[in-house]
């Protein structure tokens, strides 16, 4: 950090800073170096941390079911393949009972839902100091690890459901009968102004609420763990333990509740009304 001796104010700040790379006032690019830089850099600000520990995350899902499927084998489980071979029952069980329509694409979009969201919600269990500290060893000021209490990351990933929804309701339904469904319930066609109000209302609800949920209670876990930091170091394991053990809850949950409202919203986009 910049101060030996931060405030706890300045230590909170800090840590709920991301690593932010854009284009400066004066044309140049760079790091932000604070939040005030990171503001002025505007829309097309990339935050570095979020983007690595994501797409890193993403390779680790990658390489751990691929690594099963190759080891696979017709005898007793173990290790890896039996993780793998739970997490794709659990999500295949719940892709059969939510999802009513046919399609080959909901039951590996809700695995990698699943397991991407757990893991990048998992990184809140490492503590605080950890990661920034490597990070300010090697000259990197800011370094913020769990990528779900970034909102950028999260309302990608529910714009990227929306856009399914978008097309498979179209595929579907066909370009009148999503306009029908928008216009025309749940008073008719003579309140078809009504009718697209409250409709569009609930469509766009969808991605912000799949958004906020995720980000609201992993951002608010994150500051409590944050909060816990700043008290002496006694009281930090008398709470931060008691805490990280609910938390886990939470973690799992939080994905859980995104993998089942996608299998719901896409199941919802393949039923003609």
């Amino acid at each position: 950090m910049a101060s030996e001796n931060p405030t706890a104010s300045e230590y909170i700040q800090h840590h709920l800073q991301n690593l932010t790379f854009g284009q400066h006032p004066d044309g140049s690019w760079g790091i932000a170096h604070g939040a005030a830089e990171a503001a002025e850099m505007g829309f097309w600000a990339i935050h570095l941390d979020t983007m690595g520990f994501s797409i890193a995350l993403g390779v680790l899902f990658l390489w751990l079911f691929r690594s099963a499927a190759k080891k696979a084998h017709a005898g007793v489980p173990t290790g890896i393949q039996n993780f793998v071979e739970l997490m794709v029952e659990f999500v295949d069980g719940s892709v059969k009972e939510t999802f009513h329509g046919k399609s080959k694409v909901i039951a590996p979009l809700a695995l990698t839902i699943f397991v991407w969201v757990f893991l990048m919600n998992t990184m809140d269990l490492i503590p605080v100091d950890f990661l920034p500290a490597l990070a300010g060893l090697m000259g990197i000021e800011y370094m913020k690890v769990v990528p779900t209490t970034d909102m950028n990351a999260t309302l990608g990933m529910a714009f990227s459901v929306f856009a399914l929804i978008i097309y498979y309701s179209i595929k579907v339904k066909g370009v009148g009968g999503f306009i029908g469904e928008l216009t025309l319930q749940p008073f008719g066609k003579w309140m078809i102004p009504f009718n697209l109000l409250l409709e569009g209302v609930g469509l766009i609800a969808k991605p912000i609420s799949l958004a906020l949920r995720l980000f609201g209670n992993l951002y608010a876990g994150e500051l409590i763990f944050i909060l816990i930091a700043i008290l002496p170091f006694w009281v930090q394991w008398a709470l931060s333990v008691p805490w990280a053990i609910f938390h886990i809850l939470v973690i799992v949950l939080q994905a859980f509740i995104f993998m089942m409202l996608t299998i719901v919203y896409l199941s919802m986009a393949h039923e003609e009304h």
